[in-house]
């Protein structure tokens, strides 16, 4: 699985998160968000060509996977190797930061 369109219901527990295996990219975001609607083709033109799962997690209050990754701004992508964080992009505004994030998770760096 590589980019992920819709927005994963219900939202992963943190435990399923750091026990997971491989490499994972999380994003989180709203579907009304500005931010999050402008970087999607940036984020869509990386990681569908990924070797890497991806899941959109939709953020706000109360939620607590967000809490737990101490997201503040949308969108956050969280690249994760077997649960471990990697790599961290806000708000991308250009494909070159999440080429490197995912070089980076990839051990490509």
């Amino acid at each position: 699985m590589s980019y992920n369109e819709s927005f994963a219901a219900p939202e992963p527990e943190r435990r399923e998160i750091d026990a997971g295996s491989g490499n994972l990219v999380l994003e989180f975001g709203t579907p009304w968000c500005g931010h999050c609607r402008a970087a999607q083709p940036l984020i869509r033109e990386i990681l569908e060509h990924a070797d890497t799962d991806h899941i959109r997690v939709e953020d706000g209050r109360g939620r607590r996977l967000g809490r737990s990754f101490r997201i503040k701004l949308w969108p956050t992508l969280i690249f994760l190797r077997d649960g471990e964080e990697m790599a961290r992009v806000v708000r991308p505004t250009d494909t070159a930061v999440i080429r490197e994030a995912l070089a980076r998770l990839e051990g490509n760096d």
